[in-house]
């Protein structure tokens, strides 16, 4: 392992924005669950989760623009979400954590109803058939969500994959999801009434996809009917 990331690891130890519990931890009454306003946040606003967060662009994006939410980007990667933590930090950000574990595991860390809102930002596609399971977007991955959203709560889906974004709209119609918005290439088409962050924020893989003149597609659903 390079140096780099062993010092990453070492600060992200450091940083009171950071949680790292071990698996076993995580599986057996996880200590945040059902607490992570009181006892991490330490207010009562909204929580909204970024998954597969990287370098935690959108949480750390997305908590600029809501300062009476609460952001909470996950990955397992944790040398990789140090940049989104550090900034949070240095811009005294306290509506900003992240949390290092597999996102296989989330019905674990949130009790039923405490996340508001879930994104999910330029994931691996897993094109091959045998690797669906693995999609964020698959069902079992939606009962997952379904568990720790509250009823009013939706999911938002970023992503360079034409075959992604039409696999999971396909898929939402087919089970009976309520689609709020579905758009194709959200740049190329600047007509498309959307939220201004969707835009404005942009991940590390988001700007090297516009470099190569990818459309970015946007999709917007609810679990809950």
């Amino acid at each position: 392992m390079g140096k780099d990331k062993l010092r990453k690891f070492a600060e992200n130890k450091t940083f009171w924005n950071v949680v790292e519990p071990t698996r076993e931890e995580v599986i057996n009454n996880f200590s945040f669950k059902g607490k992570w306003r009181k006892e991490f946040f330490k207010n009562e606003n909204p929580i909204i989760l970024e998954l597969g967060c990287g370098k935690g662009e959108y949480s750390v994006g997305l908590g600029r623009y809501f300062p009476d939410k609460n952001f909470l980007g996950i990955d397992v990667k944790g040398a990789r979400f140090w940049k989104g933590a550090k900034t949070a930090i240095e811009y005294g950000m306290k509506n900003v954590g992240f949390l290092r574990t597999q996102i296989e595991l989330v019905e674990y860390l949130f009790s039923p109803g405490e996340v508001e809102e879930i994104w999910i930002t330029f994931p691996d596609p897993q094109i091959k058939y045998k690797r669906a399971k693995h999609r964020l977007v698959h069902p079992d991955f939606f009962e997952k969500y379904k568990k720790i959203m509250n009823s009013e709560g939706s999911v938002h889906l970023k992503t360079d994959s034409e075959f992604l974004h039409g696999y999971a709209n396909g898929l939402l119609q087919g089970l009976g999801y309520e689609v709020l918005a579905s758009h194709h290439d959200i740049y190329g088409a600047p007509e498309y009434e959307l939220p201004s962050y969707v835009r404005e924020i942009k991940t590390y893989y988001e700007k090297m996809f516009l470099k190569e003149r990818k459309p970015i597609t946007y999709l917007n659903f609810k679990l809950h009917s």
